[in-house]
């Protein structure tokens, strides 16, 4: 037979299996054989599980009000301030701001959901283009992520390409369909303080998103009613638009504090049938909202290792979640944040925390003190050897500045004396190492894991001339 493969020992003759049983295993005649198909193995009927409905663990899944918990004031003031589109008026903008995990997505989640059908069974197209900027460099990749939303809304093609175009074309092609499909509309700007953009432009990329979307209607680009939420952890986020922006945007504010342990109980109980009846012990809940309380109150944390705890036990085999399964979670949980978080960066930051990181690392004076005038002079080695844009040294400062925020460094205040201003000096909580490794496994940045020697002696001329000064 011609088309065996290397190995095959060539045709299949009347006395020999069918392939599919060889593949499978096969047994000689008389013995019996242990080895369960796969097929057996994949079937529905023999696996066993602690979920019947594993998307109510899910963070992102939009959930009804009744399980909403330990926001009635939030959701009093989004829905007071979205109820005028149900009369044909346009929402104010909205700013939604406060710690990541409490809330913010949910809210304006459900809300907008609601907005949507009640709108629909009157006959008024109201649209929700939901965009998170995590992911996104600059405002031109920005328009093209809303153009891409609202028309897998409407099912239309985009139009545009996603290069090759200016963002100028991109922004009226997201009012044509926006004309042509909505009524109304609200665009929900997800983590947007993370749209920093390019250094070379006097405002962040976020500020003049904000000002083109936000004045759309009142300058005719788009027809219809326009209001925009902007969703941020940075509590001073507004301090950073330029003034037009400030002016034009000018949004009620919708403040998320924590949860505290209470409430992480009460949000782990509204979704308790994600699970079979009788496969939670009685202390898991109580456990996960303890060890959740203690992360700052993030109710995405909680959830996650409510999951988590019941993945863990399924993979065990186990009928029931116990304590044990929580623990373990919560050990993988904190082994793994760091790293996971790392990977989670955009580009502009990943490159800030490696050069900081490469100053901790490879200096033969500073210990794991990193000076942010060092730290910047590395920073701008890295960008130009990969190619990338360059921020300015206020920027770097900045993003190093806000990763203190997720753990990952320390930041204190130093006086180089009279005369010599301030500056920012940088501590790694973790190994400085396994950061570099992680941030390396990035294949646009990877090509700088050959290079440990040059990056070594970059790190300590700069140190050098740092004290030289």
């Amino acid at each position: 037979m011609s088309g065996d493969s290397e190995g095959e020992a060539g045709e299949v003759g009347p006395s020999d299996p069918p392939r599919s049983e060889v593949v499978t295993g096969s047994t000689p005649a008389g013995e019996e054989s242990s080895q369960r198909s796969i097929q057996e193995m994949l079937s529905t009927e023999e696996t066993s599980s602690v979920f019947v409905n594993r998307d109510l663990v899910e963070p992102d899944t939009i959930i009804d009000e009744k399980r909403i918990v330990g926001r009635d004031e939030q959701l009093d003031d989004v829905v007071s301030y979205l109820k005028p589109a149900l009369d044909g008026n346009r929402p104010p903008n909205m700013l939604l701001y406060g710690p990541a995990g409490t809330g913010k997505s949910l809210i304006v989640g459900a809300v907008t959901e609601q907005i949507v059908e009640l709108c629909r069974s009157r006959g008024e197209r109201f649209g929700v283009v939901t965009i998170n900027c995590q992911p996104i460099s600059t405002l031109d990749q920005a328009v093209y992520e809303l153009v891409q939303t609202v028309a897998d809304d409407v099912g239309e093609e985009s139009g545009v390409p996603e290069t090759g175009v200016s963002t100028r074309k991109k922004y009226r092609r997201l009012y044509d369909l926006v004309n042509q499909y909505y009524d109304a509309v609200i665009f929900v700007v997800d983590e947007i303080d993370l749209l920093v953009g390019r250094r070379d432009q006097e405002e962040p990329a976020y500020s003049r998103l904000l000002y083109q979307l936000s004045r759309a209607s009142n300058t005719n680009e788009i027809e219809g009613r326009v209001s925009v939420a902007a969703l941020t952890n940075d509590p001073k986020f507004m301090e950073d638009l330029g003034g037009r922006t400030e002016s034009s945007f000018n949004p009620r504010d919708v403040h998320f504090p924590d949860y505290d342990a209470d409430q992480l109980r009460e949000i782990l109980h509204n979704r308790r049938d994600a699970f079979r009846d009788g496969a939670l012990s009685g202390d898991v809940i109580p456990l996960v909202s303890a060890f959740a309380a203690q992360s700052h109150g993030d109710a995405r944390k909680a959830i996650d290792l409510f999951r988590g705890a019941g993945d863990l036990a399924d993979e065990r085999g186990a009928d029931t979640v116990t304590e044990d399964h929580v623990r373990e979670s919560q050990e993988e949980i904190d082994k793994d944040r760091s790293l996971k978080l790392v990977e989670g960066l955009t580009a502009q930051k990943k490159i800030s925390l490696l050069a900081t990181a490469a100053v901790a690392q490879y200096s033969e004076q500073s210990g794991n003190r990193v000076p942010s005038p060092v730290g910047f002079k590395v920073y701008q080695w890295i960008a130009d050897r990969v190619s990338a844009d360059e921020m300015t040294r206020e920027t770097y400062v900045k993003y190093i500045k806000k990763l203190s925020t997720y753990g990952l460094v320390s930041t204190t205040r130093k006086s180089r004396g009279r005369g010599g201003g301030m500056y920012m000096v940088f501590t790694l909580t973790g190994d400085p190492e396994e950061i570099i490794d992680c941030i390396t496994d990035d294949g646009r940045i990877g090509e700088l894991g050959d290079e440990e020697p040059l990056l070594r002696t970059v790190v300590n001329t700069q140190l050098r001339q740092f004290e030289r000064d």
